[in-house]
């Protein structure tokens, strides 16, 4: 069973988003899906709260035992069961998991000057294969878990790339708060082969926390045939994108 990974960011999830819903109606179409999540502004607002400074080191959050203790509670405790809430008041199934829990994202030390931020390692894809073969929306948090039982924070773009590359998945789909990737002239680039996707970021034309993204692409297309970056601000964004239709970015090995 193949399914179609789908990464979650917390910028597109405002009160007028449809993607909660475009999930269920893909489910009860009978569709495996999977959602990986971020949080890392409401990770942000409840740092400043205990008064914990923020910190990040070429894109990625410098974490600290104490920061790591508010990332594991704002991502499993808030983000994971509000959409899982969220999911099944509309008439979905759901569980939350974190990459914890099964060692479903094993993970190491990515640099000792970035604290506990990990590097993935290995995906166990097992939990998520029995999550979906007994009817449920599997919703990822993006913790792994270290050689030594640490907890570890995981970029959630990264964690989403390598779950779809592991899962052999049929597609991989990023929603974001932006209309996809964008030329040097700030246009649309509406496909882009992965030749040219590594181009632009090595070129500094994709930047920022765009990089995370394309370079999750360009991971999962070793075993997944498309992935798209895809505006979750426009209503009904998912369903559009898995039906062929939609705007966005396709990223896609080229023929032969």
């Amino acid at each position: 069973m193949k399914p179609i990974i789908v990464k979650i960011g917390g910028s597109t999830l405002g009160r007028h988003d449809t993607t909660l819903d475009d999930l269920v109606a893909l489910q009860k179409e009978g569709k495996p899906l999977v959602v990986v999540h971020g949080g890392g502004d409401l990770i942000t607002g409840w740092l400043s709260r205990q008064g914990i400074a923020t910190r990040f080191e070429r894109g990625l959050r410098v974490t600290d035992q104490e920061t790591l203790d508010v990332v594991v509670a704002v991502l499993c405790g808030l983000v994971n069961k509000e959409l899982v809430a969220a999911i099944q008041s509309r008439g979905g199934r759901a569980m939350g998991l974190s990459g914890i829990d099964g060692c479903l994202i094993e993970a190491r030390v990515k640099d000792e000057a970035l604290g506990y931020t990990g590097e993935v390692v290995k995906i166990n894809p097992e939990p998520i294969e029995i999550l979906l073969k007994e009817g449920y929306i599997p919703v990822i948090a993006p913790l792994g878990f270290g050689a030594k039982g640490e907890k570890l924070n995981v970029n959630a773009d990264t964690a989403a790339g390598e779950i779809a590359a592991a899962s052999s998945a049929q597609r991989l789909i990023f929603l974001t708060d932006v209309p996809g990737v964008l030329d040097g002239s700030g246009r649309l680039l509406p496909r882009l082969s992965p030749a040219e996707a590594s181009s632009l970021i090595a070129s500094g034309v994709v930047s920022g926390g765009m990089i995370p993204k394309v370079e999750a692409c360009l991971c999962a297309l070793s075993t997944v045939p498309v992935a798209q970056i895809i505006d979750g601000r426009s209503p009904h964004a998912l369903l559009e994108a898995i039906a062929g239709g939609g705007s966005g970015t396709m990223i896609k090995k080229e023929p032969g």
